[in-house]
């Protein structure tokens, strides 16, 4: 028995057989088999094999300029990709889209967690992820073409629910990475950003009867690993290659090797460059207003990384964690190339052990992207301009985080904007229209998200939108911005209005906001006021949103103690107007009103502007036994309290 598994690439990749599916590690451009890649290229440049793989594959891994898997575009190499992402393989992506190869755009986290159920023997995998996106059987499936025929996507109802069963597909060979092996193939990943999906991906292709071919940096002696070290056991690998040069194994194509990525040291952080005040930096702040102090936080690419900044000059960041769907849990999350990873992480998990906490609900709040909107506040990323892009970990992330906030510029393509004594002005319109009559791919089903009252906002730099039951709601215009000209010109749909509020000036400053106060709602006492004479409580909660529960805790206790400082039971007024309170907390404001109502109120009357706040909020306070009425003026809410009591 030879117990030395080393071998050159060129003599691993020779075990590729025609036909096989292969499997492949890497997220964007970080922990990727680059010397595996490379020769699988090589051999298939100066043989014509292997021919008609399968290409399986969570995140995109390469540059997006032919490196990682976009070195397997050539004719004739592959035959079907599945995978979350084709933005940073542009050849393969064009070869799916002119019906060369077929192909397959599945949600990252259902591929992360599909290994698993091949390296268990099992079918496949249920989740409701996906359900009611392009994804969906009844949406086409997360077929890319016409080309692509076999049904990878079942929809299914267990106990009366929805459901979609995704079909496992057995793995012939695995191309992993670590930084280091002994001659028995045990690996070792302690020089890596992240460990990704590597040992579900070993043992997915060895229960298959497979292959396991692993790139390493280094091979150490018998027993220099530590057992509890071994990422990989030896068990699982056949081949080890020994990357050929540093450059086939780099921790990312930006960065050779960084220690702090790695969490082989804890570094000294300097602090973010603070960003310039323009409109991305405008959509970050408004964005950064929704963050949950204590929450766990995930951030898109694109607009919503601001929010890192902006957080960082605030002081917000020590309240809340960051993560990143592959893997890291908290620490300074890494951009650029090393997007993914994380300086002075607290923790790195594997790539489906993170999904398995996003999909059972772990996300507090994520902030995402948007390419195209629509009316019914559905979201498009994937499949725009021509070019397919692919979901990522997109719907997976959107579907499971308890609260979404979509963020973006109001249009694309050379806008330009402007801000003048804290009004913002529009010099120059995108040439692309964002908000569109219909989305070209359902990448987040806003009527899903309503149904299932998943709280769900969407930050330009001139206006917010709310996702309702009846499609979008404007809810906020930024100051100097008219709705006609600057807005509703240059959409495809017209919104629901019901008078909108003006954005934060603070935004539009390029002084501190104080963000923390409004975050940790130590301000709140502020907004409540006590006249003895008439025993009067005035609670003005205009323009105040509850986003998380510890919102309402805080406006309980807040109301609470100013009652119990009164020294009898009080009658309260409480001005709801242009007040927002999240989809799935309505129950529990209701609760707090049913609280105060038997423990501190007399008689309570409210009010508020906007039809849907008036209806929802009344909804709520019925459910809970109060025969309430919500008013539309102040007047009248104060007149009913010299009348009947209100509640």
């Amino acid at each position: 028995m030879n117990k030395n598994k080393v071998v050159s690439s060129d003599e691993a990749i020779a075990r590729i057989r025609d036909g096989d599916v292969v499997t492949t590690t890497g997220f964007v451009q970080s922990c990727i088999p680059e010397s595996l890649h490379a020769a699988l290229e090589k051999r298939f440049v100066e043989t014509g094999a292997p021919r008609d793989l399968t290409l399986i594959m969570c995140a995109g891994a390469g540059d997006s300029k032919g490196l990682g898997t976009g070195r397997l575009h050539h004719d004739g190499l592959l035959k079907r990709v599945i995978a979350a992402n084709f933005g940073r393989m542009p050849k393969v992506a064009s070869a799916a889209q002119d019906n060369k190869i077929q192909g397959y755009n599945l949600p990252q986290g259902v591929i992360s967690k599909l290994y698993r159920s091949c390296a268990s023997g099992s079918p496949g995998l249920f989740t409701k992820v996906g359900l009611h996106t392009y994804v969906d059987p009844r949406l086409g499936g997360g077929k890319v073409n016409s080309v692509t025929k076999d049904d990878l996507v079942r929809l299914v109802e267990v106990e009366g629910k929805e459901w979609l069963f995704y079909k496992a597909t057995p793995i012939n060979v695995a191309l992993i990475r670590a930084t280091s092996a002994d001659p028995l193939g045990n690996l070792s990943m302690e020089k890596e950003a992240l460990t990704l999906d590597v040992l579900a991906q070993a043992m997915a292709a060895h229960a298959n009867g497979g292959i396991v071919i692993a790139q390493v940096e280094r091979i150490v002696a018998d027993g220099s690993i530590k057992p509890k070290d071994v990422k990989v056991p030896g068990i699982l690998v056949d081949c080890v290659v020994v990357a050929e040069t540093a450059e086939l194994h780099r921790m990312n194509y930006g960065v050779m090797y960084d220690p702090g990525l790695a969490g082989e040291v804890r570094v000294t952080v300097d602090s973010l460059p603070k960003m310039k005040l323009d409109e991305r930096k405008i959509i970050a702040r408004r964005a950064a207003f929704e963050l949950p102090p204590n929450g766990v936080i995930n951030l898109g690419v694109g607009a919503p990384d601001g929010v890192a900044n902006v957080a960082n000059e605030e002081g917000v960041t020590p309240y809340l964690v960051m993560t990143t769907e592959a893997g890291a849990v908290g620490g300074v999350l890494a951009g650029g190339s090393s997007f993914g990873s994380s300086l002075n992480a607290h923790s790195v998990l594997d790539q489906n052990q993170m999904f398995d906490f996003y999909h059972g609900g772990g996300l507090d709040l994520t902030c995402l992207g948007m390419a195209e909107c629509d009316s019914l506040g559905n979201v498009n990323t994937s499949k725009f301009g021509g070019r397919l892009n692919g979901c990522g970990g997109f719907i997976d992330i959107s579907q499971n985080a308890r609260a979404v906030v979509f963020a973006g510029t109001f249009t694309a393509g050379g806008l330009e904007v402007a801000i003048e004594d804290g009004k913002l002005k529009i010099i120059k319109e995108g040439k692309a229209r964002k908000f569109v009559k219909q989305v070209e791919q359902v990448t987040f089903a806003g009527q899903y998200a309503a149904q299932r009252s998943q709280p769900v906002i969407y930050v330009t730099e001139r206006c917010v939108f709310q996702l309702t039951e009846h499609g979008l709601e404007l809810i906020e215009v930024a100051p100097g911005i008219d709705i006609d000209r600057d807005i509703l010109a240059h959409m495809a749909f017209k919104p629901h209005i019901h008078n909108p509020d003006t954005m934060d000036p603070r935004l539009f400053s390029d002084a501190p906001m104080d963000l923390l106060s409004d975050l940790m709602n130590l301000k709140l006492s502020e907004r409540i006021s006590y006249d003895p004479a008439s025993n009067l409580l005035s609670v003005n909660l205009k323009s105040w949103s509850v986003r998380k529960k510890s919102d309402v805790v805080d406006l309980q206790k807040a109301i609470s103690d100013a009652c119990t400082a009164a020294g009898r039971r009080v009658n309260a007024v409480v001005n709801q107007d242009r007040s927002r309170i999240a989809e799935d907390l309505y129950d529990d404001y209701a609760n707090m009103v049913a609280y105060l109502k038997k423990t501190h109120y007399a008689n309570v009357a409210r009010y508020a502007t906007s039809v849907i706040t008036r209806d929802k909020l009344q909804d709520a306070l019925r459910r809970r036994g109060l025969q309430t009425r919500v008013y539309d003026r102040a007047e009248d809410a104060m007149a009913s309290l010299e009348r009947e009591p209100a509640e």
